[in-house]
């Protein structure tokens, strides 16, 4: 019964075993680093960037969180461009597959060098596992699409309200991010509680948006690899929010604890 309901929204998946094997293992390895940040293992990005170093041991290699993100978001970006000299002549659904992603890492790129205001680092194998994630999703993704060419389209077409969709979370995403760059005065570097928009109700609501970017983007491509991979970044958001709204709870006595984490009055 799910697998018929499934079938009038998704291309079949196709007869590949990478593309099979990489929507387990992306799903899988999003999912387990959602866990981890639950559990206080975490990406070294952002406020987490210094938590839970290794006193001892392998040294680790310290980036400007600027130089980390760039590097983090732009091989993405460049196979988004790319993509466009590689494959031509494909269907409106590809281009805006195609266009979607481009802009997605466009956006983030554009964000570093000119929105966000950072205060700490990054550490460089941080930086290497979410910019090999991004890349790889990336081509993944593009290349999943060549293979539903010349197949019948699933009989409902969602490609249109996923346009809707990813506009709305890709520029609810970025006025968030506004709101956190206008935190702090020049040469501020200390965290503050974020005030104005959805901030009032959830303390990620930027990864909220995200996710409905990323839902558009699915629903753009309708394979089940953009699927899986939405579904991963699902997880691994839910569990880096919470682990954001526990580290806010910890840090100021006067932050709500009627704020929620990612989803408004629920998570």
């Amino acid at each position: 019964m799910a697998v018929s309901f499934l079938q009038g929204f998704i291309f079949p998946p196709p007869a590949s075993l990478f593309i099979t094997g990489m929507s387990a293992i992306g799903l899988t390895s999003l999912a387990v680093t959602g866990f981890s940040e639950v559990r206080g293992k975490h990406l070294h990005y952002s406020k987490f960037w210094n938590v839970n170093s290794p006193k001892h041991g392998r040294k680790q290699i310290e980036l400007s969180s600027r130089t980390g993100m760039l590097f983090a978001y732009t091989p993405a970006l460049l196979a988004g461009i790319a993509s466009f000299a590689l494959f031509r002549h494909q269907d409106v659904r590809f281009l805006l597959l195609q266009a979607s992603l481009t802009l997605h890492f466009f956006k983030r790129v554009f964000e570093v060098l000119f929105v966000h205001k950072y205060s700490g680092g990054m550490i460089l194998d941080s930086a290497i596992l979410i910019s090999l994630s991004y890349f790889v999703t990336t081509v993944t993704m593009i290349y999943a699409q060549t293979l539903t060419q010349g197949i019948p389209e699933p009989p409902v077409d969602l490609k249109y309200p996923g346009i809707l969709l990813f506009l709305i979370g890709i520029s609810g995403n970025f006025y968030h991010h506004y709101l956190l760059s206008k935190l702090r005065g020049e040469g501020e570097r200390e965290y503050k509680i974020p005030k104005g928009g959805l901030f009032e109700l959830v303390i990620c609501p930027h990864y909220l948006f995200e996710i409905m970017g990323f839902l558009g983007v699915s629903f753009i491509s309708q394979t089940s690899y953009a699927f899986s991979f939405t579904l991963g970044t699902i997880f691994y958001l839910m569990g880096r929010s919470y682990a954001t709204r526990r580290w806010y709870l910890s840090k100021f006595e006067d932050f709500s604890e009627d704020v929620k984490a990612l989803i408004p009055y629920l998570f």
